[in-house]
């Protein structure tokens, strides 16, 4: 009896753990079709993104970059179809082997080589990285069957950017080259979106229209969708966005003219800007020296970077954007309409000008004896002694304050990055810029000087030939810009850029037309009136000779006593035709002396190109490289007859 009791508790004890094993099953079970509900449906599109992104990737497709164009549809910047030798350090094992062993397959210059170092210090160790660009179908050939034993290496197709005309309007082209660390951290402050677009991108505009166009000429970044293998090698494509190309941007510059310019500068240091005063198109923006800006697209070698660097020269200064001068006379008939505008001169007030002026127990120096002059003769015959005495009657707040407007000194707003202001002096200028010095005060002899362009007037030849487009649009002024439109290639039609209204200042016709007719008076009978001598077209100008280094009142200039960079400059300001002004400029010749004989040649030939449509004889072209032209010499030649690009004998 007592072990059918034992047996009768077994079997219950038994079905009791048979039972609590059965329900733990149970509740498994459940928790596991709870789980299972909750993959496969709450967690379902995001669980399959996943698993989609397994066994897919998404690669970005650059899209090719917009061209620059001139204002007749000459290329300027494009991108050439070309094979470069690149290599990725992280997947070489042997970096040095793999290099020696490359440069017995094809030439390896010793500047690729310091270009590729020098790219491997700025880049990621995953990044492709160019040796060798441009390379023959021969070479290809050749390092194509030794690919197998080089790990890291490979060839890869490019459209690099390439500028046709080289050296030719570099400073307004600019140049785009490979994104530094520096500039990679400062697109991480860019918006998401813009971040994005930039998705396999290495290059980005650096330099001028280059960079300040940038959105628009790099275009939209495409996508494609590949199916990939355990290794993450594509197996095949799933599906493409196709990228955007980048806009043409068309621009203002009449390259042909630019070139010319460049080529009447020779060996000579300066800058020239024309300007349309109808509405601030610019149709010329030269910097001289230039440089070739296809060295930087794959990162400029040691040896170019240091020459370009290091020249006296300094052909990396955009000197028509950033070279800042006094303006000497050409100051003149901007202060003269400043006499006429506050009432401080009539248009026959008389000055008497004996060669000097003394103020102050100092004699300011005026070169020669000019008698007596009003306004249109102290234009004409660049009287010093009318200014001295003109900008002491004006104090220099009344002369800041009236040629603030004109844009001297100030931004002018144009489409180019790396603009910098120049000094347009007032005693508040004075206080704030030397505010750690003891004595900040303006004192009265400071302010003669400024009246004819000298003292701390510093401005740059944009700033001028914006102010003399102003004037000859009889006071209405346009911002300076370099592009007209904008077209996407898959746009029907380029889109222009929108501009701003010109702005009146308010000047009194009668007071501009003094002055015009005055400028004008100095190709006529003036100090240009050689160089204006059978001129098909009536114009207007002032020359200028400005100091590079302070000549003491007692000391006099000689050129020959002075180092070539510290001789005066030469300036002219000029504007034609005369009934209805198409352009103003403004030429510098550094350090080459009176602005008569080398600024104001270079004026004229702009003149004839652009309203006589007339090319100037290689022997003029020559001649004028050496500041020993007037007047246009030899036989000068119809535009359309010259071949393009212009040969250089």
């Amino acid at each position: 009896m007592t072990e059918f009791k034992d047996v009768q508790h077994q079997l219950a004890l038994f079905r009791t753990r048979a039972l609590v094993a059965m329900g733990l099953v149970g509740v498994c079970m459940g928790l596991v079709a709870l789980r299972s509900f909750y993959l496969q449906v709450p967690r379902h599109d995001d669980l399959l993104h996943k698993a989609e992104n397994n066994r897919t990737a998404v690669l970005p497709i650059v899209p090719q970059r917009g061209r620059i164009v001139d204002r007749h549809g000459v290329v300027l910047a494009d991108n050439q179809a070309t094979f470069s030798l690149e290599i990725v350090p992280a997947h070489t094992p042997d970096l040095d082997q793999t290099l020696a062993t490359l440069g017995e397959i094809v030439e390896i210059q010793p500047r690729d080589l310091r270009r590729f170092r020098r790219l491997m210090a700025e880049s990621r160790r995953f990044d492709s990285l160019p040796l060798r660009n441009r390379l023959s179908a021969e070479e290809m050939s050749r390092v194509a069957a030794q690919l197998y034993r080089l790990p890291g290496v490979d060839i890869q197709a490019r459209r690099l950017r390439q500028y046709p005309l080289g050296d030719t309007g570099a400073h307004v082209i600019g140049y785009i080259g490979r994104i530094n660390p520096r500039e990679q951290e400062l697109m991480l402050d860019w918006p998401e979106e813009r971040q994005g677009n930039y998705r396999g991108t290495d290059h980005i505009g650096k330099l001028g229209v280059e960079q300040s166009h940038e959105d628009a000429l790099h275009g939209t970044t495409g996508f494609e969708r590949v199916e990939t293998s355990a290794a993450g090698q594509a197996v095949r494509q799933l599906d493409v966005t196709a990228p955007v190309p980048g806009d043409t941007v068309n621009l203002s510059i009449d390259i042909r003219l630019q070139h010319l310019v460049e080529r009447l500068y020779g060996q000579r240091r300066g800058a020239l800007v024309a300007i349309n005063p109808q509405n601030g198109e610019v149709l010329a923006f030269v910097s001289m020296p230039t440089f070739d800006p296809n060295l930087f697209v794959e990162g400029i070698d040691v040896d170019n970077w240091k020459a370009l660097n290091e020249s006296i020269n300094r052909p990396l200064l955009n000197r028509a954007l950033r070279g800042t001068y006094p303006p000497g006379s050409t100051y003149k008939p901007f202060m003269a309409l400043a006499a006429l505008e506050t009432g401080a001169r009539t248009p026959s007030t008389i000055v008497q000008d004996p060669g000097f002026w003394e103020f102050g127990g100092h004699r300011f120096r005026s070169g020669h004896a000019n008698g007596p002059v009003d306004l249109r003769r102290s234009i004409v015959v660049s009287s010093n002694v009318y200014y001295y005495t003109l900008a002491n009657q004006m104090g220099v707040d009344a002369i800041h304050d009236f040629m603030k407007p004109l844009g001297l000194g100030q931004l002018t707003g144009i489409d180019l990055p790396g603009e910098v202001r120049g000094v347009l002096p007032s005693q508040a200028w004075k206080r704030q810029t030397y505010k750690r010095a003891a004595d900040q005060r303006w004192y009265a002899g400071e302010t003669i000087s400024l009246g004819i362009g000298q003292g701390y007037n510093s401005f740059t030849m944009l700033q001028l030939a914006s102010a003399m487009a102003t004037l000859a649009n009889q006071g209405v002024r346009h911002t300076p810009h370099l592009t007209r439109t904008t077209q996407n290639p898959t746009a029907a039609r380029a889109t222009a850029v929108d501009r701003p209204d010109g702005v009146s200042l308010g000047y009194r016709p009668e007071h501009v037309n003094t002055v015009l007719n005055a400028m004008e008076a100095v190709t006529q009978e003036g100090t240009s009136t050689r160089v204006f001598a059978g001129a098909p077209y009536r114009s207007g100008g002032k020359t200028g000779t400005a100091q590079a280094v302070t000549i003491g009142q007692r000391d006099r200039y000689d050129a020959r006593r002075l180092e070539e960079h510290q001789r005066d400059h030469s300036l002219y300001l000029a504007f034609a035709p005369v009934e209805r002004p198409q352009v103003a400029l403004a030429v510098i010749v550094e350090n080459a002396g009176f602005g008569a004989a080398h600024a104001a040649p270079i004026a004229r030939r702009v003149f004839d190109y652009l309203l006589a449509g007339r090319y100037p004889s290689e022997e003029d072209i020559l001649a004028t490289q050496q500041g020993l032209t007037a007047a246009p010499i030899g036989q000068s030649r119809a535009i359309a007859d010259i071949d393009w690009p212009p040969q250089t004998p």
